[in-house]
């Protein structure tokens, strides 16, 4: 295949305008989960939880494709997978090196069940393939109606316990001190992250949701520490990847997942980029300020 027959299939414009019809309902719960996954994925940073998202995804695939297998709605048993993987790390894995240890021993198991199922399913391949690479147009009004429902009861609980989970998120034992129940919000965002995956694999894939939940709020973390700009510009990159990601993947044979990870890839490179010249600048200006005043310079 030659570059020209490459870039055609996966930039191929023609009746572009009478396609978009057909991701109507994904473009909706794309601006949804980039709502929803920006957020969480702030905590996801705070509490360094990257590896628990691809643990509890591995489960809300083995959920999802359980669904697939039996005929039941696929969102609820991506949901139900993506709980009791939530739950199991949110409960025993109190300690870094215990809940990365559950997530090692979680994370193979739930992917050899999900390939189990799919293996016994004989529908479309088509079908097979979405839950682990995503689907733009497989997204149909009554999994619309579910998916913006659950997503607003997310967004919900997570405003409920927005300031004291920032609290605990960033010092555990003053908060505990302060008489905050730190496990009990520990267990209580483990359940909605489960939550936000399991939506979040039904656009993305379980192999790539790392990109909507870790990556936008990765590379906000790089560029501010303000509590009220970060998650404004995790929730800014998330939802500016998945929304891309469908308009492109539209015009395409390719599956979304690349262009939705390309997206918040070339994002968070760029906000490193910022983040590593304002670090340059701040070291160049204390050095002439420091040699200015007479003062030593450390190197």
């Amino acid at each position: 295949m030659t570059v020209a027959e490459m870039w055609r299939q996966m930039f191929d414009f023609q009746d572009y305008g009478a396609l978009l019809g057909l991701v109507r309902n994904s473009l909706i719960v794309g601006g949804a989960l980039g709502l929803v996954g920006g957020l969480t994925g702030v905590f996801v940073v705070l509490r360094d939880l990257p590896f628990a998202v691809h643990g509890i995804s591995e489960l809300s695939f083995a959920g999802a494709s359980a669904a697939l297998l039996f005929g039941v709605n696929v969102v609820a048993g991506s949901i139900a997978g993506s709980l009791i993987a939530a739950l199991v790390i949110g409960v025993l894995g109190a300690r870094a090196r215990d809940r990365n240890s559950i997530i090692g021993v979680l994370m193979p198991f739930g992917l050899g069940l999900g390939v189990l199922f799919l293996a016994l399913y004989k529908g479309r391949a088509a079908n097979k393939f979405g839950l682990l690479t995503g689907q733009i147009v497989a997204v149909d009004n009554p999994q619309t109606g579910w998916m913006l429902t659950v997503s607003a009861l997310v967004l919900i609980a997570l405003a409920v316990i927005w300031r004291p989970l920032t609290f605990a998120s960033a010092d555990a034992q003053v908060a505990r001190a302060r008489g905050l129940p730190v496990r009990g919000l520990s267990v209580a965002f483990m359940l909605l992250l489960g939550i936000t995956i399991a939506l979040s694999v039904q656009v993305v894939g379980a192999l790539l949701v790392l990109s909507l939940v870790v990556t936008p709020a990765a590379a906000a973390a790089r560029v501010t520490a303000s509590p009220v700009l970060l998650p404004l510009l995790s929730v800014l990159f998330a939802v500016l990847a998945v929304e891309g990601g469908i308009l492109l993947a539209l015009g395409s044979s390719i599956p979304i997942s690349p262009y939705v990870t390309t997206i918040s890839f070339l994002v968070y490179i760029v906000c490193r980029l910022i983040g590593t010249r304002r670090t340059q600048h701040r070291r160049t200006t204390h050095t002439v300020t420091a040699v200015a005043a007479g003062e030593p310079v450390r190197s």
